[in-house]
């Protein structure tokens, strides 16, 4: 499913509850509302007193059956008040429904006050959300990578910028979503010559702020593919070093068996192979250094109607 885009700005907590629940958020855009919700403390009062009701019953009707004291119309009575509180307790539940209920309320509080700084999978046309899922891949092969997790990237930066660049990606492909079925809807049953010269310009401004966007998003993936590029350094970096370290096993074993010396030097490049594995994963680091210089500029670079 598409993700829900977050303007970073929103609290980390409410960002991951907004995209776990994009239907839900959905339905409350559309005008759904959660009913009310009792306080906490009335919840959490309700089950331990219908126990009580419950208990008290059946233990005073057992009570009279034994002693044969109270009068058969006041077991009745008893029996009732049992029957009373086992249908409360059924009815009030401790947390089940009444939690969904509380959290629904909870979701829908934060839609409300976040209202304009997260956007849902509708808000992006067939165009849009392909571009938006290659932009937020992008940004996770970044913030997952173990060369950032190193700070072998500037991986400070890496959290503030990308997530930023990401929403403003989103941002621009929903209103540029939404100018597009306005265009269409306008063109809708066809129009007259003179209409459609008049909408060629705007047409020519779609197009343009598409491509725009289109290159922000591809210099996202190019970062993307260099720090990869690094990951892969990293690891054949890392299994050379291991392997550097068992040489030592390995003379030891050609020389106990008197094996021919001649496979000591195919042994020794693996020396040479870690210093230009260390060498390459330098040069990918730097590489992405440098894919990140262009993504380094104001939101607002580059031509789009947009804005």
């Amino acid at each position: 499913m598409q993700r829900v885009a977050v303007d970073p700005e929103v609290p980390a907590e409410v960002a991951e509850l907004f995209r776990r629940n994009a239907r839900l958020l959905s339905r409350i855009r559309a005008g759904w509302q959660p009913g009310p919700v009792p306080a906490r403390e009335e919840r959490k009062s309700r089950a331990p007193k219908v126990r009580i009701v419950v208990l008290s019953g059946v233990l005073l009707g057992l009570l009279a059956v034994n002693i044969g004291r109270l009068p058969f119309f006041l077991i009745g009575m008893l029996a009732f008040v049992a029957l009373i509180g086992t249908l409360a307790s059924r009815q009030f539940p401790e947390g089940g429904e009444e939690d969904d209920d509380a959290d629904d309320y909870e979701i829908s509080r934060h839609a409300h006050w976040y209202e304009g700084r997260y956007l849902l999978p509708e808000d992006f046309d067939d165009a849009a959300g392909p571009l938006l899922e290659r932009a937020g891949q992008a940004v996770d092969t970044v913030m997952r990578s173990r060369v950032n997790a190193l700070g072998m990237l500037d991986d400070v930066r890496n959290s503030v910028m990308l997530p930023a660049e990401e929403w403003q990606i989103a941002r621009l492909l929903a209103k540029l979503s939404a100018l597009r079925g306005e265009h269409r809807d306008l063109l809708y049953g066809g129009s007259t010559p003179e209409v459609a010269a008049a909408m060629e310009p705007l047409e020519r401004a779609l197009a343009a702020s598409e491509a725009a966007v289109v290159a922000r998003v591809e210099a996202l993936e190019r970062y993307a593919r260099h720090v990869a590029e690094a990951e892969r350094a990293l690891r054949a970096h890392e299994q050379i070093e291991r392997l550097r370290e068992r040489l030592p096993r390995y003379e030891e074993l050609l020389a106990e068996t008197g094996a021919d010396s001649a496979a000591v030097p195919e042994i020794d490049r693996l020396a040479g192979d870690a210093g230009r594995l260390e060498r390459a994963l330098r040069d990918s680091v730097r590489s992405a250094h440098e894919a990140f210089r262009h993504l380094d500029g104001p939101p607002g670079d580059g031509p789009s109607v947009l804005g």
